[in-house]
């Protein structure tokens, strides 16, 4: 029969995994593109966003919501991309997800 952790282990083993878990979000840089590339969002793993460029050809101050939709679209397109590369890297951190094999929320 295998051993059962004590309280103690198991609050170490969390904690172990809350620190994995944050330097892997930490390292994640995900960009997003929209209008062919004129709009770009580069997003951490906390999708926080760590720059939005803008090109000068998309800038018409007569036309700001295609400016708008434009940084949208970037926006959720790097968010994509965040939660595919958090599937990946912190899904394969245990097996099956969270123990037990239930999987990441939201994933």
């Amino acid at each position: 029969m295998a051993k059962i952790p004590n309280m103690n282990q198991l609050m170490k083993m969390a904690q172990d995994m809350s620190k994995q878990m944050e330097d892997k979000m930490s390292s994640i840089e995900a960009e997003g593109n929209a209008g062919g590339g004129m709009v770009k969002v580069i997003l951490n793993g906390h999708k926080n966003i760590l720059s939005i460029e803008v090109s000068k050809e998309v800038v018409d101050p007569d036309d700001v919501e295609m400016l708008q939709d434009l940084i949208t679209a970037a926006f959720n397109d790097a968010i994509s991309k965040v939660d595919e590369d958090l599937k990946d890297n912190l899904g394969s951190s245990m097996p099956g997800g969270l123990p037990g094999g239930m999987p990441f929320p939201g994933f």
